[in-house]
């Protein structure tokens, strides 16, 4: 095989394994080494240990890079690295995202849209996802905040046999803001 040929695989083998303690990237001096079976086979130099994994033709990893002396271990280094990512996508997959629907409320609302928007917000924490409600003051309405956090209350109270507030009624700028998030069942 051409030396040209060679470097150009060491050289993308290295960019792949470069997070990555494996065999020849070990750059440890001594290592303490754990075998193939879980024994402990002790403090060794790095080249007698990559020995000893190729013996058993496995790969020599490096386990903790931090400890003193370094720890390493010889396993199959593509089994352990697909059962990594096996772990990995099956944690993702399990991992719940809480989705946050935001929702707009006037100080000045009717009735009928106030029962609307409180159905909505009702549909949604029943479904498990957090609601935030916002009420923006505009122009005049600045003056008459009393007014919004009476409305604010009033939606608050409506639900409050489904959900908790997270964040309670906070007027920042021109608008207040709460969270509802939906009580554990």
């Amino acid at each position: 095989m051409p030396t040209f040929y060679m470097m150009e695989v060491s050289s993308i083998t290295r960019k792949n394994n470069a997070e990555e303690l494996v065999n020849e990237n070990i750059r440890f001096k001594e290592v303490l080494v754990i075998g193939p079976n879980g024994e402990q086979l002790g403090i060794m130099l790095r080249r007698e240990a990559l020995e000893k994994a190729y013996e058993h033709e496995l790969d020599l990893f490096c386990v903790a890079p931090n400890g003193n002396p370094p720890v390493c271990k010889i396993l199959d280094y593509g089994k352990h690295r697909f059962e990594a990512q096996k772990k990995a996508k099956e944690a993702k997959r399990n991992q719940h995202v809480t989705e946050v629907k935001p929702l707009r409320l006037s100080p000045v609302i009717d009735t009928h849209d106030f029962e609307t928007k409180l159905n909505q917000a009702r549909k949604w924490l029943e479904a498990g996802m957090k609601v935030k409600v916002d009420m923006r003051f505009r122009g005049r309405l600045i003056t008459r905040v009393e007014v919004g956090k009476k409305v604010m209350n009033n939606f608050m109270e409506g639900l409050k046999e489904l959900s908790s507030v997270e964040k309670a009624p906070v007027l920042e700028g021109n608008t207040m803001s709460v969270v509802l998030t939906p009580k554990k069942k």
